[in-house]
């Protein structure tokens, strides 16, 4: 088969994989922050908690925000150079390698995801300035042996590299089982190495009312879990300052407009490998 049979082929695999009648966390997170690659069903379980709890909206804003400051914090104070980003999601604004090529030219990232539209919008992710480079992974979550071995392709593993699971691990029950994930991924990592996480937590009523919701909608669950179990995900690991907080709270830029809502129901921190 010619090359081009072989893209018809593949893209023609990855539209037969793309469930449009269940709601999909990826195309229901870029409808909150203002995306387009969305589907009516996502868009309907997507008003539907708006109602139950606004709030949201502002979880996700402030998650993408978040994700900014930490690769511009462990470029330009870590002299991180290579990142590996797991559930990547649909590219909307300041993308990983965006933020970090823009201010280390040669930034290296991988971003893994296993989700068909994630991987047809791949060609918008894959872009590079000529002195770094930027892969994509098509890779589930849990096979750890894989993301690890098939990241070496574009990152040097003997050297540092932050791990980035922003938004994810809330689909990983029971949070031991996250855990595990982490700690499979930072042993595969060189010391000198980083981890961000960052996850919606139950620190109110309507977030927990939206967790309900969206489950109910025949999604793969998403559980929020207490600080302490955002926490826990360090375990082993030497926190930075301020340790794990509101993403609103980490690392504020000075003389950035403050947030309509500060309090959102997110938590986050980043933690360096001895």
């Amino acid at each position: 088969m010619s090359d081009q049979g072989s893209g018809y082929a593949a893209a023609s695999e990855l539209r037969s994989r793309i469930d449009t009648t269940t709601p999909h966390s990826a195309r229901f997170w870029n409808y909150f922050v203002g995306g387009k690659d969305h589907y009516e069903v996502d868009r309907q379980v997507g008003d539907q908690i708006k109602k139950i709890f606004p709030g949201l909206v502002d979880v996700a804003v402030c998650s993408r925000h978040f994700l900014g400051r930490v690769v511009r914090h462990l470029v330009a104070e870590h002299g991180v150079r290579q990142f590996l980003d797991i559930g990547t999601g649909l590219p909307t604004g300041d993308n990983t390698h965006q933020v970090a090529q823009g201010a280390a030219p040669d930034a290296r990232i991988v971003y893994v995801d296993n989700d068909p539209l994630v991987l047809t919008h791949a060609r918008a992710l894959l872009t590079s300035t000529p002195e770094g480079a930027t892969a994509y992974l098509d890779a589930d979550l849990y096979d750890t042996a894989k993301i690890l071995e098939s990241a070496a392709d574009t990152l040097d593993l003997s050297r540092p590299v932050a791990l980035l699971i922003l938004g994810t691990l809330g689909h990983v029950d029971p949070v031991e089982r996250a855990q595990g994930i982490i700690g499979e991924l930072m042993a595969g990592l060189a010391p000198g190495s980083f981890l961000a996480v960052s996850d919606g937590t139950g620190t109110s009523p309507g977030m927990i009312a939206a967790s309900a919701a969206y489950k109910e909608s025949g999604a793969v669950p998403y559980h929020v879990r207490s600080v302490a179990e955002v926490t826990s995900l360090f375990d082993g690991l030497e926190l930075l300052e301020p340790g794990v907080v509101r993403v609103t709270d980490w690392r504020p830029e000075p003389g950035a407009a403050p947030y309509p809502n500060p309090a959102v129901d997110a938590y986050g921190g980043v933690a360096r490998k001895a």
